[in-house]
């Protein structure tokens, strides 16, 4: 393995740029970093296929958006072959991807060297090296190689720089990483990347406003395919000769360091993969479905508790849910002001609503299997989960009134972001206390061991493949093997026909 240090005492903005550049010509991820990243991408086009086969509102209009740019030499959209402008496809098929909340996941963790800021971040942004492949005329395995690349700045820059914690939405640490991606695949010097990297931080820093409040908007969900699309305007802007800021984390004046003062030098040290194993994507998150990725662990307890006594399937047998989590989970998804979601995007942050639904599924049902791959293939939350119909629907509704919260305090906090420490107690009317115990690597977690993943995540795509396309399986098998397309193939890897579902009712 080998490693690329950016020191806090030197231009980091130029040493990420020529770290790109260098890594597009000679890096060498293993075939194990390749098969995950390639995992990722089939996982969140899928997702990003469903949403707009369902006329999801913000990926509808962004892709009707960038089909009205249409420009040659360009890139595509999901389900189209016109060719547009590629910031434009980016931006739909970003925002695409990310609907759901249902796409891969960061925790910016790696106590060996210390970097354990915490920052989330997700798997949104694959679009930005299949466009530059497209419109460089590159392959797939090209796209692939700035694929990982894309994960490995934003994942190692969530590791030391916690953007939540000055109410900055994590989606720029995405943003910086999608300049570095697209000028690297695109030809541009160090010094252009460098001054894109500056006019991102400089005149686009989105703050968590747009994740504010009891109901959520179109904005919370496509805040990273719009940062994107101005990272992607900003690089194109500089290779056209545009002069951005220079070092722009160590200048004084940026959001780096106005929220943590130094003497001069940026507020981190940053480590960059060259080869090898240990690549930032492989300590990423899957989702097993549809919900906020701070629920994983107690939707794992409850799975657990519902395998082992399927007396809690019984309707009505269950008389109180206590769920006991760590910060910040407790006071995002735990937060009182999500206990009555009327969105779908406010529902996929409410830990009462998403423990509920799935619970309600599994009565529904009236068994559950043994197994937990099983059992998750069988419970897993899909888009009809988050329906108007079915954020009202009164059997979930009665669920949610039976769950309390409680902050697991120092014990809980500890562990994470390592784990996910959750737990889950259900009380029957019987007066039975049925206990999962503590939940630290739920099934999709990256130090989950004992999970099908590849088989669970099978059965989600299948799922939400056939949302989209009358005959998923080529599909989904371009997007899993895209590493093995030729130039033709990756520049018609949108060529499908998408199916339409009617209005997300």
């Amino acid at each position: 393995m080998t490693y690329q240090d950016l020191p806090r005492n030197t231009n980091q903005a130029l040493g990420i740029a020529e770290y790109a550049i260098e890594f597009m010509k000679n890096g060498a991820p293993s075939a194990a970093v390749l098969d995950r990243t390639a995992l990722f991408h089939a996982d969140a086009c899928l997702c990003g296929l469903s949403a707009l086969a369902m006329n999801t509102n913000a990926p509808s209009v962004l892709r009707q958006e960038a089909l009205s740019y249409q420009a040659s030499g360009g890139a595509t959209v999901f389900g189209d072959a016109t060719s547009v402008s590629p910031e434009k496809a980016i931006l739909a098929n970003c925002s695409a991807v990310r609907e759901w909340d249902s796409n891969g996941t960061n925790f910016g963790y790696r106590p060996e060297l210390g970097h354990v800021a915490g920052e989330f971040g997700h798997n949104d942004f694959y679009a930005v090296p299949v466009a530059a492949a497209q419109v460089m005329g590159l392959d797939g395995a090209a796209a692939l190689r700035g694929m990982v690349l894309h994960d490995e700045i934003r994942g190692r820059l969530a590791e030391v720089f916690s953007l939540k914690t000055y109410k900055i939405d994590h989606v720029v640490h995405g943003a910086i990483a999608s300049a570095a991606v697209w000028g690297a695949m695109g030809g541009a010097s160090a010094e252009q990347i460098e001054s894109a990297i500056g006019m991102v931080v400089a005149h686009f820093i989105p703050w968590r406003a747009i994740r504010a409040g009891k109901q959520l908007s179109d904005s919370k969900g496509a805040s990273a395919a719009i940062s994107t699309e101005v990272a992607i305007t900003s690089m194109r802007r500089s290779m056209a000769g545009f002069l951005g800021p220079k070092d722009i984390f160590r200048n004084p004046e940026s959001m780096f360091r106005q929220f943590e003062s130094t003497n001069g030098d940026s507020p981190f040290d940053l480590r960059l993969s060259l080869s090898g194993d240990d690549f930032a994507v492989m300590g990423m998150h899957f989702k097993l479905g549809l919900y906020e990725h701070q629920s994983a662990g107690a939707l794992q307890g409850l799975v657990d508790l519902l395998r082992a006594h399927p007396e809690l399937l019984v309707a009505g047998n269950i008389k109180g849910i206590k769920i006991v989590a760590y910060e910040p989970a407790f006071g995002i998804i735990g937060d009182p002001a999500k206990r009555d979601p009327r969105t779908r995007q406010s529902a996929d942050h409410s830990m009462v609503f998403i423990v509920s639904r799935m619970l309600q599924r599994a009565i529904d049902l009236g068994e559950v299997p043994a197994g937990n791959d099983d059992a998750w293939r069988q419970l897993m939350l899909m888009p009809e989960d988050y329906a108007p119909q079915a954020i009202v629907d009164p059997k979930t509704r009665a669920l949610m009134e039976l769950i309390s919260f409680a902050h697991g305090g120092a014990s809980y906090d500890e562990k994470y972001p390592d784990g996910i420490p959750t737990s889950i107690e259900i009380t029957t009317h019987a007066g039975e206390v049925f206990d999962s115990g503590l939940v630290m690597y739920p099934s999709g977690h990256a130090r989950n061991t004992t999970a099908d993943l590849e088989g669970i995540l099978g059965e989600k795509m299948r799922r939400m493949g056939e949302i989209a396309l009358s005959d998923p399986g080529p599909v989904v098998d371009r997007f899993r093997n895209i590493g093995s397309l030729d130039t033709s193939a990756l520049a018609d890897v949108h060529s499908f026909n998408l199916l339409d579902r009617g209005p997300y009712e």
